[in-house]
């Protein structure tokens, strides 16, 4: 214990800072003494424990909270300054147990075991302590350091429990620190004491062994015989837990005996343990470990904790009795949904007019005072009109995360998923795949990451595929734009209903799939309904605030890029057939108009200058839509505008919807560049959506009509909501499955699904 081991690197970084013939001791002391006050700590707890709500405040990060199962997918890292340490602090994703039945619980198991931190926190929640010790009775059998957090303390005070929690400190060996992570209560203290821990400071420590009776006991010494053979020495992993995880489940502890020579031996030993507790108490040796760990937690807490008798009426039962009743339940979830498009819409409006306008002064600034040529060109219209035509959406951005934050934090999104599993099992799916579900109208990304949670594959590949259909927070924008220009009586209930048809799009879909490409058993199914919280509003304007932090990222690269590149097609070349005949025609009519008004004075000079503005500003459209068609962006629309011509859209719809399988973001910052407006129209001309409003086909069986009429415009919605998703989230799906084939096989189908949508419409839409 007294002797500080160094690395080989570490002793040349020794070497070279100062090196006489002889290392010296104060040297040493002094490299010993830095290594040792850098402290590796990882937070390990169940689902809903509030332990990155901890992990947050501990360390002043950012990562998104979520009162359900699989918002922490990965490792979560942060560093934490405390007492002269540097303390690492890992989140590991929330899990039941280290059993390794699902994705997380094998990376929770394997992070501890093959990262070897230097002392684990344990995040219980203070008012499910049965549920929650079971994994800490898990880390007690691992034989590593660890402190336990009796998380949202407040809750277990509020309800008139009592609990002595230093005397179970000192009962299982583990030391305790009552915390209230969404206050920051007691989280210095945590860390205090894991430091404590750590330099083997604090008395309650110690080693326990759970009893599990006396066969089992005698198995497991059978067991740990044939594991600590002579040649194999388990230096990292406790030979007691190993035999536990044997006698639970042989299959997944094999990972972990590879390099045994002694393997035969343990599984022969294994195989007759098994074989002697079947017969003795006809129960799978798993369900008496199980039951034994069960059985030491109640004996824990029946010498530690009291219940409050009167607390059984909660107000979670009394609040589900409504919200997740067989009838009710689903009108409430949907008026809800409704309420939050409606309220992102009309109220976000105020504020994105605000920006709307602060964009306008800075591109007009920029117009007056800088000097013509391509260098203004591409600040106005390339960088302000793409960039500044998305950032105006940033308020409804906000709304959207506010409300989706809302309902994962006070505990209505696990209802959501509860009251839709009913739905979700004639599909093909069950509640849980309703998480990752609804956390897509966020991004997709993160939701398609969050189907790993799944035990079932068949299941995790079906939620991937049809996680598209729920309208990330990219898509809002594109929807907002046209809902303002062609249907501003019913915008929220337009927008209401293009989330909905996602919704059954995905249930349609999801049922097909389901009876096709993934024909399976369903996998039991219990979703967690935990309490009822309420949110505090520092963690969820941080949220709200991380998540505008990630959009405006996203502004300042690939759109900005995609939006420069965007103008540079369409800017160039230059010139065209028509050019000098347009040209032409502008310089003859000014002229004319230049000569008639040395003929007049007064009123009829006032009305001769109006007609001239007229005159010239509609030139001076013809020119910039002929420079725009024989642009290489709209020679590209062109040349690939007969594929969608039979859905009603332009060449300039064509051209947004190419851009926008990048980002969905891009579709509006294209048509920011692409519906120019001239400089002398009048002020309402100058937002994008009284260009859309105002746009008409220029060729074609449509020419002369408007655009987006209210059917084509909807079509467009249909086909943005539909389409090929993201170029990010095809990523994440080639990863999540691990095959690149169903990455390209979600690619087509949503393209293909969104013409046919698409074209449905178009043609319907001519007989009303």
């Amino acid at each position: 214990a007294l002797i500080e081991v160094i690395t080989i690197d570490e002793a040349k970084t020794i070497l070279e800072q100062n090196f006489n013939g002889v290392i010296t001791e104060e040297l040493l002391k002094t490299t010993a003494k830095e290594h040792s006050r850098t402290i590796d700590i990882v937070l390990v707890g169940n689902p809903n424990c509030g332990k990155t709500t901890l992990f947050n405040q501990a360390t002043g990060s950012h990562e998104h909270v979520g009162n359900y199962a699989g918002v922490t997918v990965d490792a979560k890292k942060a560093k934490l300054k405390l007492n002269g340490y540097t303390l690492n602090i890992i989140d590991l994703p929330g899990t039941y147990s280290i059993s390794a039945y699902t994705p997380e619980e094998v990376y929770v198991r394997n992070y501890i075991l093959e990262q070897s931190p230097d002392l684990v926190i344990n995040v219980v929640d203070a008012s499910n302590l049965e549920r929650n010790l079971y994994l800490t009775t898990q880390l007690i059998d691992m034989d590593i350091k660890v402190v336990l957090a009796l998380n949202m303390y407040d809750e277990l005070q509020k309800h008139g429990h009592l609990f002595e929690h230093e005397k179970l400190g000192k009962l299982i060996g583990i030391p305790i620190v009552p915390t209230i992570g969404s206050s920051g209560f007691g989280i210095d203290t945590l860390f205090e004491k894991a430091i404590e821990v750590y330099e083997d400071r604090d008395s309650t420590v110690r080693h326990i062994h759970i009893h599990y009776g006396h066969e089992l006991e005698k198995a497991l010494r059978k067991l740990q015989a044939q594991l600590r053979t002579e040649n194999n020495l388990q230096t990292l992993i406790s030979s007691r837990y190993l035999a536990i995880n044997l006698l639970q489940d042989r299959k997944r502890t094999l990972t972990l005996l590879e390099t045994n020579p002694n393997l035969n031996g343990v599984l022969a030993e294994l195989d007759r343990q098994k074989a002697r507790l079947k017969e003795l108490f006809e129960e799978t040796t798993d369900q008496l470990v199980t039951d034994a760990k069960y059985g030491f937690i109640a004996g824990a807490l029946k010498e530690t904790y009291t219940a409050n008798e009167l607390d059984k009426l909660q107000t979670t039962k009394i609040i589900d009795t409504v919200l997740t009743h067989k009838f009710w339940g689903f009108p409430i979830f949907f008026g809800f949904m409704w309420f939050m498009f409606q309220v992102t819409f009309s109220l976000g409006s105020y504020p994105m007019d605000w920006l709307d306008a602060v964009v306008g002064f800075v591109a007009e600034g920029f117009g007056t005072y800088m000097p013509d040529g391509v260098l203004k060109d591409l600040i106005v219209d390339g960088i302000i009109g793409g960039v500044g035509g998305v950032i105006v959406f940033l308020p409804n951005i906000l709304l959207l995360f506010f409300f989706i934050s809302l309902m994962e934090d006070t505990g209505y999104m696990a209802r959501a998923a509860f009251i839709m599993d009913r739905v979700m099992h004639k599909f093909g799916l069950h509640g849980k795949s309703f998480i990752p579900l609804i956390m897509g109208f966020g991004c997709n990304v993160p939701a398609v990451m969050a189907s790993r949670t799944l035990e079932n594959k068949n299941e995790r590949l079906l939620t991937m595929l049809i996680n598209p259909f729920m309208s990330c927070s990219a898509r809002l924008p594109v929807y907002v734009l046209i809902v303002a220009a062609v249907f501003p009586k019913n915008a929220g209930t337009v927008l209401f209903s293009i989330y909905i048809l996602g919704i059954v799009l995905a249930a349609m879909v999801a049922m097909l799939f389901s009876k096709t490409l993934f024909r399976n058993t369903e996998a039991p199914f219990v979703m967690e309904l935990p309490p009822y919280r309420i949110p505090t509003l520092k963690s969820t304007v941080r949220h709200m605030w991380h998540k505008a932090a990630q959009y405006l990222q996203k502004m300042g690269g690939v759109i900005l890029i995609a939006s420069i590149l965007i103008w540079a097609m369409s800017y160039y070349p230059r010139s065209s057939e028509n050019t000098a005949s347009y040209t032409a025609e502008y310089t003859q009519v000014s002229s004319t108009y230049t000569q008639q008004e040395k003929l007049l004075s007064g009123a009829p000079l006032d009305t001769l200058l109006l007609h001239k503005e007229a005159a010239l500003a509609e030139l001076q459209l013809k020119i910039d839509a002929d420079r725009q068609q024989n642009s290489y962006i709209g020679q590209m629309g062109k040349t690939l505008s007969p594929l969608l011509a039979p859905l009603g859209f332009d060449w300039k719809m064509t051209v947004s919807i190419i851009t926008g399988m990048a980002a969905k973001e891009i579709v509006v910052s294209t048509m920011g560049v692409l519906y120019q407006a001239d400089e002398n129209a009048d002020e309402n001309s100058q937002t994008l959506i009284t260009k859309i409003k105002h746009n008409k086909f220029d060729t074609g069986v449509y020419k002369g009509e408007n655009t987006f009429t209210p059917v084509r415009a909807y079509a467009f919605m249909v086909f943005v909501l539909i389409y090929f998703p993201c170029i990010a989230v095809i990523a994440a799906v080639r990863k999540e499955s691990g095959s690149g084939k169903w990455a390209l096989f979600l690619a087509v189908y949503t393209t293909v699904l969104a013409w046919v949508l698409a074209f449905i419409i178009n043609y319907l839409g001519k007989f009303f």
